[in-house]
């Protein structure tokens, strides 16, 4: 923050009610420019209408800039740095990430912001919003914002202070609360929306009672898990049984299902398009193509990801292969955490091939080059034609070396080639720091032009799979492992190919293009609706079903797995393989979908896991599994009416910070 009276004065005083870009038809989300508010608002009907509208902003946050990924992909197994290092300090832990790290304070001030609004909401609408039918819903609206903000909070910082009234003038003088007691408020406020929200709502985009006991699921396990072992030891065993309990009333809602193909969730055509109104879907940040609403960053998600694709001849940067921030670079561990065979999450997570977009600068073929005979002696290589392909092959691959490896597109990205051996930490190939295989979850094809860096999908918070997963790991937990496996197997049924499934197929956000007329006239486009599938896994042609091979038989499977990683995080108990095996699980289920830092600091898994995959992370186990407490909070802050001295402010502190 730039300083605390931004916080308590600005926004704790809500002189500005924040607009509110949603992408929905729906009366609450028409898009309607509310410019300013007073507090005397917020005590009509009207008013706090429009409070709990501007609070859904804070949802969209979380996709917006830089701290979307720095605080939660970086310095992780998944990803490393690519060839943009700006932010690199969250994926090194060098002395760059300290307290006044800039998103070190944005996380924390757009948190407060909203918990102030939410505090309003709380107590206001008890007096001034009277009977009406909506009257529950805002209050459970509000109470949810509180504790999903304070959620985010106590993972990223631990314990943190707990403001639970709205400010009405500059306030100074705050203590941290200890993390036991913000994790007992979360709940509170948490258990209170579920009882208060409706199981449905005619107006897309609102939270209903299942977003509610998703997260309470999830707070639950998080509770339970290794972090906060020093405290939770009277509370682990409720905590898991009522992870699992929340966990079932989502399933068991009948609002929600999983998609039937794992493509879908990513395969997005256009704005408020089937895709983003799956059911599968529980809570999502809604993002719209409303130029005037769209607020300071739109979803930005989709810039980070991509791996450099123009500037090799026969490309150009266009709409649908979008711009390439190469900020996250996937590592061998997120490569090989999947079985490439069997698995199709992984083929539709990720993009291999690109389509020539600029056949002027196209290279130039010989006979001794042409990659078939058909191209042969032909001047150059056609538009339209695959020219970037990315070979995703194991170790003992002979068929390539770095003289041949132009064999099916101009530009051949190889992991292994003939003699190298297998290296975790890179190293191999022709892969380097901006020519990797992308994430491609994210990728947006809707956007206004090649330039443009506002994405217009929703961004997905909360999701029927990981309600599945948060349930499996906390019956593991509780070594009620068949029950856990019947849970771990509802995805990976559903990522097995069916039979008669094109394993070539591919599809993702960059489609969206075609229903884009900033785009849709290209004569030449990068998107390609193959992937690499059988070259890089060197089989036959096949439409069978991969269920037999991908489907879990009983605990022993995951117990006796080799390809788990076990022996490279120092997993040797059945507990220890177990919470790793279904981190391994959440990776292929939710590869980058912005949680994964959380995920291993919880598990306290994040210095074995990072060291092992991550060629320049370098975590320390006292020091970074929280963040620092930014540094403008403490030198803002006050104690009887003075200023913390030093050791007050280190006190205050984070260990190690």
């Amino acid at each position: 923050m730039k300083n605390i009276k931004r916080i308590i004065t600005q926004i704790g005083l809500a002189s500005v009610l924040l607009t509110l870009p949603m992408a929905c038809n729906e009366d609450f989300l028409d898009e309607d420019l509310i410019t300013s508010r007073s507090t005397q608002d917020f005590e009509t009907p009207n008013g706090l209408d429009g409070l709990v509208t501007g609070m859904y902003q804070s949802l969209k946050f979380h996709f917006n800039y830089e701290w979307a990924y720095t605080t939660t992909n970086y310095g992780v197994d998944e990803f490393t740095v690519g060839g943009d290092r700006t932010m690199q300090m969250w994926n090194s832990y060098d002395a760059n990430l300290n307290s006044l790290t800039g998103d070190v304070a944005t996380i924390w001030n757009n948190m407060y912001g909203n918990i102030n609004s939410a505090n309003i909401v709380i107590q206001n609408v008890p007096t001034y919003y009277g009977d009406g039918p909506n009257r529950n819903t805002r209050l459970g609206e509000g109470y949810f914002m509180r504790g999903f903000d304070y959620f985010k909070l106590v993972r990223q910082y631990g314990g943190v202070p707990l403001k639970l009234v709205p400010s009405t003038s500059v306030e100074l003088e705050f203590e941290r609360n200890s993390a036991q007691e913000v994790y007992n408020q979360i709940i509170k406020d948490l258990e209170q929306a579920y009882e208060l929200l409706p199981p449905a709502s005619a107006e897309t985009g609102r939270i209903t009672k299942w977003a509610a006991a998703h997260f309470l699921a999830k707070v639950y396990l998080f509770r339970a898990s290794e972090l906060n072992s020093d405290w939770n030891g009277s509370t682990k065993q409720s905590d898991l049984e009522n992870a699992v309990r929340y966990a079932n009333l989502v399933i068991d809602s009948g609002r929600h299902s999983l998609a039937a193909n794992f493509s879908d969730l990513w395969n997005y055509a256009t704005v408020d398009g089937p895709n983003e109104r799956l059911p599968e879907v529980i809570l999502s940040a809604q993002f719209s193509n409303n130029v005037s609403t769209q607020g300071r960053y739109g979803n930005q998600v989709h810039l980070y990801y991509p791996s450099v694709y123009q500037n090799l001849p026969g490309m150009q940067r266009d709409i649908p292969g979008d711009r390439e921030f190469q900020r996250l670079r996937s590592t061998d561990y997120a490569l090989d955490v999947y079985d490439r065979v069997n698995d199709s999450r992984f083929w539709k997570s990720f993009r291999t091939t690109y389509l020539s977009n600029r056949p002027a600068s196209a290279p130039v073929w010989t006979t001794g080059n042409a990659p078939s005979s058909d191209l042969a002696g032909k001047p150059k290589f056609s538009g339209g034609q695959e020219s970037i392909r990315y070979i995703i092959n194991k170790p003992g691959d002979t068929r390539y070396t770095s003289a041949n490896i132009q064999r099916r597109a101009p530009h051949m990205f190889v992991r292994y080639f003939e003699g190298e051996s297998e290296n975790m930490l890179g190293g191999h190939g022709n892969y380097d720091a901006s020519r990797y295989v992308a994430l491609s979850k994210f990728m947006d094809g809707s956007r206004i032009s090649v330039a443009s860096q506002f994405g217009q999908r929703d961004g997905i918070l909360a999701r029927l799979a990981e309600t599945y997963l948060i349930a499996a790991e906390a019956y593991g937990r509780l070594q009620q492992y068949g029950k856990a496996v019947e849970y771990i197997n509802k995805v990976r049924d559903r990522a097995a190919y069916k039979a008669g499934e094109d394993r070539s197929f591919y599809v993702d956000g960059g489609v969206s293009y075609k229903n884009n007329t900033a785009a849709n006239t290209a004569q030449f486009v990068s998107y390609s609706s193959k992937n690499s599938y059988y070259e890089s896994n060197n089989v036959e042609e096949t439409t069978a079903s991969s269920l037999s091979q991908l489907h879990l038989n009983s605990i022993d499977d995951i117990f006796n797995a080799t390809t788990e990683f076990y022996d490279k995080v120092g997993a040797s108990s059945n507990e220890s393989k177990f919470v790793n095996f279904i981190l391994n699980e959440r990776s292929r289920e939710l590869m980058g979908e912005l949680m994964r830092w959380e995920d291993l600091a919880r598990t306290r898994t994040l210095v074995s896991r990072a060291t092992a995959f991550n060629n320049e992370a370098k975590p320390l186990p006292n020091k970074h599994y929280l963040r620092p407490i930014p540094q403008t909070f403490l030198d803002a802050i006050q104690r009887s009416g003075r200023p913390l001295t030093n050791e007050e402010k280190q006190t205050m502190q984070n260990p190690g910070w």
